[in-house]
């Protein structure tokens, strides 16, 4: 029986597989599903600062200034109950499951102050998770911003909250940066202890109906694991800390792949979300029976072994991929035709 435990930035894991920030990870039922299917950590929804502000602002507004402009309508006001904000609902909900759970408990959170980052995540500390992902969600839509600047703003939030909490921190990257590996590095030496791969920004459609920008989620398709894997491949033995695979991971296959690139750990959302908790036993089902067939003894070494550092021709990686693809392609024979016409 191969061995699929891993690490995950210092906390030992049963297996790879870590069901990443969903609806699924919402509801405690769903957790519970998802820790039964053999999930070997699990990372809670996104607690978003904007949507706590938005409810602050609500709250005060309702509660606090109702009266303003009608001195006597102070005196119809109640008296409010106890108020619970998302904050707490998050917090409660954090604490239910390190109370109910066996398996780590990955706080998400996604900021939009140096400040908001902070508290928030000494709040998450407190309140007993066992590592906190940052899901910074930025897009340098400024054209007088510059690339460094952008990451300059990623390394400074890191690192003042490095400063205030001692749990692990898993960075959650977009792939938009000119110089992935080298940021990374930075990441590293302000504090990171990890990096997910990559965060998946929502992209905005048009509806040609009635004229406007309309939001739907996509959810991911398996061909986006190429992404992934090339920049694990990369990364894999160039840096120290953990390396997390996100993004288009559907079954054993795209899973072993990442593995085989250098990823620690893999998640799993868009997958979950269609076929239901269960599709987590299959894939690591799965996963153990081609390790057995192809005679590994454990995820360890299977790790990495197709990194770019451990590749025969590490230029498969890079521009030689480019060419030997663009090469390689032959036409359908519908193709055929249509050029021959």
């Amino acid at each position: 029986m191969p061995d699929l435990t891993t690490d995950y930035v210092g906390l030992q894991l049963k297996n790879p597989l870590v069901p990443s920030a969903s609806p699924l990870t919402r509801d405690l039922d769903g957790v519970l599903r998802l820790e039964d299917a053999g999930a070997a950590a699990v990372v809670m929804y996104s607690l978003f600062e904007e949507e706590l502000q938005a409810e602050d602002d609500q709250a005060m507004r309702f509660l606090l200034h109702g009266e303003l402009g009608h001195g006597e309508a102070a005196s119809f006001l109640p008296e409010p109950a106890h108020y619970c904000s998302g904050l707490d609902a998050y917090l409660e909900q954090l604490t239910h499951l390190k109370r109910r759970l066996e398996i780590p408990v990955v706080a998400s959170l996604n900021g939009t102050s140096l400040s908001g980052w902070v508290e928030l995540g000494r709040e998450l500390q407190r309140a007993g998770a066992d590592a906190l992902e940052l899901n910074v969600y930025h897009v340098a839509a400024d054209p007088l911003v510059s690339g460094q600047s952008v990451e300059a703003r990623y390394v400074s939030l890191l690192a003042e909250l490095r400063a205030q909490v001692e749990i692990p921190i898993v960075m959650k990257l977009s792939p938009y940066f000119s110089s992935l590996p080298h940021f990374i590095r930075d990441l590293e030496v302000a504090g990171a202890n990890g990096v997910a791969l990559f965060n998946r920004f929502y992209q905005p459609d048009i509806d040609l109906e009635h004229l406007r920008i309309s939001h739907q989620l996509h959810l991911s398709y398996p061909d986006e694991a190429l992404l992934r894997i090339r920049w694990l491949a990369i990364l894999h033995g160039r840096v120290d800390l953990t390396l997390a695979a996100t993004g288009g991971v559907h079954s054993h296959q795209e899973a072993l792949k990442m593995l085989l690139a250098g990823a620690d750990v893999v998640h799993l959302a868009s997958t979950l979300l269609q076929h239901g908790p269960a599709r987590l036993s299959e894939i690591l089902e799965h996963m153990r029976q081609w390790l057995e067939e192809k005679e590994y003894a454990s995820v360890r070494q299977l790790k990495g072994s197709m990194s770019q550092k451990n590749l025969p021709d590490p230029t498969a990686l890079e521009r030689a991929n480019y060419v030997r693809v663009i090469q390689g392609y032959v036409p359908t024979l519908w193709e055929q035709r249509e050029y021959e016409a």
